[in-house]
């Protein structure tokens, strides 16, 4: 039963903790544009929302996946060509010594591994191009996300996912969206 007590009187102090901190803190300016930012010691974000709501991540996902849909679309062109060329080399197979048609099958299956080492390459070059630009994003967001914690008088901003329960009012997700929207936008030319 102590341990109860204790355990709220420590809960009760922990959510006082900003309203007194709000009250000992001199009045912040927010960004124009903003609502005003909640005054606490620590904030709670979810960076995937941010990145892929925000006009950069909207970006980056419409190049990757074009990027994508032309590998697909390559893939499938490349698969039928091979497999009509299979065919046609099961057809010649009948009239072929055993040798000469190893020989062929050999050549045969090497283009196909050599196609299918330069795809894969190919696709890992795309998932590579998509963390240098969510590197990118992390750089230009990172003044960004200060200002927000500054204007909040906040030391900590946490990811929301390890965060195991909070007041909403500390989730400064949509803010972050906004400010980033208004201050890199797209971002284009930032992973370069």
């Amino acid at each position: 039963m102590q341990g109860l007590v204790i355990r709220l009187v420590l809960a009760a102090g922990l959510c006082a903790a900003p309203a007194v901190q709000a009250q000992q803190q001199p009045e912040t300016v927010s960004p124009p544009s903003l609502p005003r930012t909640v005054q606490s010691p620590i904030l709670t974000i979810d960076s995937d929302r941010v990145f892929l709501e925000s006009e950069f991540g909207r970006r980056v996902a419409e190049e990757i996946e074009e990027r994508g849909n032309a590998l697909s679309a390559e893939n499938r062109r490349i698969e039928s060509d091979l497999e009509a060329e299979e065919q046609e080399l099961t057809l010649k197979r009948a009239q072929m010594s055993p040798e000469a048609f190893r020989s062929l099958a050999d050549d045969f299956d090497e283009k196909v591994q050599s196609i299918r080492r330069a795809q894969a390459a190919k696709s890992r070059a795309l998932n590579a191009q998509l963390d240098e630009e969510r590197e990118a994003f992390l750089a230009a967001a990172g003044p960004v996300l200060e200002q927000l914690m500054r204007n909040a008088g906040a030391g900590v901003i946490l990811e929301r996912r390890s965060v195991f329960v909070s007041a909403s009012a500390i989730e400064i997700t949509d803010a972050a969206i906004a400010l980033l929207n208004e201050t890199i936008g797209r971002g284009e030319g930032a992973g370069d």
